[in-house]
Parts: C-alpha cells; sequence; structure tokens
C-alpha cells in the first residue's frame, strides 16, 4: 500500500521547543490522528508538511512527490482546516466561492454548495456573523469543494456540538471510502479520533512516542488498578507506565492478555485514547 504522505527525520528548533526526528507515514485510504499536550508540536508539524514554517532538517514527500520542490502541484490536491483561516469575515459563502473558483483548478461548485446547504450554512451572510461552529463548518466545506486527494485537518471538530461533530465525521469517513485519499487530523477530542482514526501517532514534547493502530491501543492496551503490595509485586519490564493516586496505583500496560496470564488479574479496565495519553505524559516509569 502506497503512502500519500511520508515525513522523515523533521527536525525543527526554537528558542524554547524542538521538535525532533518527527516521522509519520500515512497510507492510501487511511485516516491518521495526531494526539498530544498542548505544546507537544502537532502543529508545528502539520505548519512544516504545509511549508507553513521552513524546518532545519528532514524530508516531507506528499503523492511520492517532494513537498517544496512541487509544492504549487501538490497544494492544488491537498484540503486544509487551520485554526487562522485565511479568508476574511467579511465575505459571505457566496464571495468565497467567486474566489475559489480562481485559485482551484478542480474547484466544483456545485459539491461547495452542496454542503453549503447540507451543513445549514446561510450562503449571503457574512462569516464574521456564524457561531465558531458555523465557521469551522464553512472551512471544512471549503477544504474539501476541490476534489482532494488528502485532507489536513488542525481540530477541525472543535466548537461543534455533537450531532454537527457527527455530522462532519461521517464527510471525512465518507472521503476515504474509495482507498485513494488520506486524511491527518490533529485533534483534542480523542473520542472522535476513536471513532474514525486507523491510526493514532501520540507527540509529546517535540518527540514521537508513538504510532499506532486505534485497535491495537483500545484492544490491547489495559490498566490495571492495584494497591501499593500488588504493585510492588509486577515486574517493571510488564508495564509501560504507572500513575500514583491516594488510594491506588493505575498501571498501563501494553498486552492486557498476556499480564493477565502471567499475574492471575481478573479484571484489567479498557482505556480510552486520554487515559492512555494522560499515564504517559503524568505516569512514571
Amino acid at each position: 500500500m502506497k503512502d500519500i504522505l511520508e515525513v522523515t527525520n523533521l527536525n525543527k528548533k526554537y528558542s524554547d521547543f524542538e521538535l525532533k526526528n518527527i516521522n509519520i507515514k500515512l497510507p492510501k485510504g487511511m485516516i491518521m490522528g495526531l494526539i498530544g499536550e498542548n505544546g507537544a508540536g502537532k502543529s508545528t508539524t502539520i505548519k512544516s508538511i504545509l511549508n507553513v514554517i521552513n524546518t532545519d532538517s528532514g524530508e516531507i514527500k506528499i503523492f511520492e512527490k517532494d513537498n517544496r520542490k512541487y509544492e504549487k502541484e501538490i497544494k492544488e490536491e491537498i484540503g486544509v482546516v487551520l485554526d487562522d483561516s485565511f479568508l476574511s469575515e467579511y465575505l459571505t459563502p457566496t464571495d468565497i466561492n467567486k474566489i475559489m473558483k480562481k485559485i482551484y483548478k478542480n474547484w466544483d461548485e456545485k459539491l461547495y454548495f452542496k454542503y453549503i446547504e447540507n451543513l445549514k450554512l446561510p450562503k449571503h451572510k457574512m462569516s464574521k456573523e456564524f457561531s465558531s461552529g458555523m465557521k469551522m463548518k464553512l472551512k471544512i466545506a471549503v477544504a474539501l469543494s476541490h476534489h482532494p486527494k488528502l485532507l489536513i485537518l488542525d481540530e477541525p471538530t472543535s466548537g461543534l456540538d455533537p450531532i454537527a461533530r457527527n455530522e462532519i465525521l461521517d464527510i471525512f469517513q465518507d472521503f476515504i471510502q474509495d482507498e485513494e485519499n488520506g486524511i491527518l487530523v490533529s485533534s483534542h477530542i480523542t473520542s472522535d479520533l476513536e471513532h474514525i482514526a486507523d491510526y493514532i501517532t501520540f507527540i509529546s514534547e517535540g518527540k514521537i512516542v508513538f504510532t499506532k493502530t486505534r485497535d491495537e491501543l483500545l484492544d490491547n492496551y489495559g490498566i490495571v488498578r492495584c494497591s501499593k503490595d500488588e504493585f510492588e509485586k509486577i515486574d517493571k519490564n510488564d508495564f509501560v507506565k504507572y500513575k500514583k493516586s491516594k488510594y491506588e496505583y493505575d498501571v498501563l500496560v501494553e498486552n492486557k492478555f498476556e499480564f493477565k496470564k502471567k499475574y492471575n488479574i481478573e479484571i484489567i479496565d479498557k482505556p480510552t485514547i486520554d487515559d492512555i495519553m494522560l499515564i504517559y505524559i503524568k505516569g512514571e516509569k
């Protein structure tokens, strides 16, 4: 299976932050969720992929082409949603259509207005009068309406109510059905990623902690809740990290089935992606 996006040994150093040896491979037909705490490096990674910022070293290929050498050609086939909109809030969706027709060769006016209608956005109202959720829906409609092959999304469901989020997640899943497209999506709403992501890449303090399939994380990982005495009997090689509270230890294990068998433990809790991330960040080894 060919990779629609490949990031190799990406590095970027600032005075107070460093992105170190970031490696990402996103196969066609897949959705990859990018997770991590605020300031972990998610947005820096996305901006590097889009050439918004210059990197110190590393290689980025999109559609198997160098993202700098073929930047103009590649951007014709990428749909982007970032926190900061490049469009004036004094524009209406109708105004935006007129502008986008001049920017993208493959801009599809009918598809755009179909999204506008389905997402219940007023065509002739300036976007400055939209709610934050409506503004995000508009960004997504714009990103999808020139038939991109790759979507790069930074917090695309932020500000949306649960019903609107489900609508958007359905659109994303439809987008990858032909197995030729792909999505890289950064989100703090990890429950969304539990529904749609095929892979999860976890970034912390400028480094990738892991890239794993969603099923591997949610089906194999487990949290053992135990007393201090029980914890001290566990081999340190048999868990990832632990977090101590006043009354018990929360122990993150990578393979709950092997752990159950070795320690004869009946109950191991199934973690969410948030649970796993929290113990990795706040836990001890």
